[in-house]
């Protein structure tokens, strides 16, 4: 399931992932808001908070994310990855590869430090 978070304003979402994404998160709710501050805002920035019971992504729901992130590569200024298993640090690193903005995780603890990072 995917929450937006109260902090998200004009070209800053902020959404938490809890328990396992889904193609319909992608398709019913990030998806359709990302694509409305790209239209309005033209560069976005995005923080990315996995609880603790955040466990990953069903196989569509992280074709709908690589595919997004590709087709939209130019349009992110920042994004903030917070918490979250090891390997999703790595994953991080390698979407920061094709991405034009800024990529960067922060640890749970450093949640308040990521917003900072996003906001500025």
């Amino acid at each position: 399931m995917i929450e937006v978070l109260p902090e998200s304003r004009y070209n800053i979402l902020g959404v938490k992932g809890i328990g396992k994404l889904t193609d319909l998160d992608y398709k019913n709710i990030l998806v359709p808001r990302l694509e409305g501050m790209i239209k309005d805002y033209k560069k976005i920035r995005c923080l990315f908070l996995m609880s603790e019971e955040f466990h990953g992504w069903e196989l569509e729901a992280a074709w709908d994310d690589a595919k997004f992130g590709v087709q939209h590569r130019n349009d992110f200024e920042k994004v903030a990855v917070v918490g979250g298993p090891r390997w999703v640090e790595w994953g991080t690193k390698l979407a920061a590869l094709i991405m034009s903005g800024e990529v960067k995780t922060f640890s749970s603890e450093q949640l308040n430090e990521a917003w900072d990072w996003v906001k500025s």
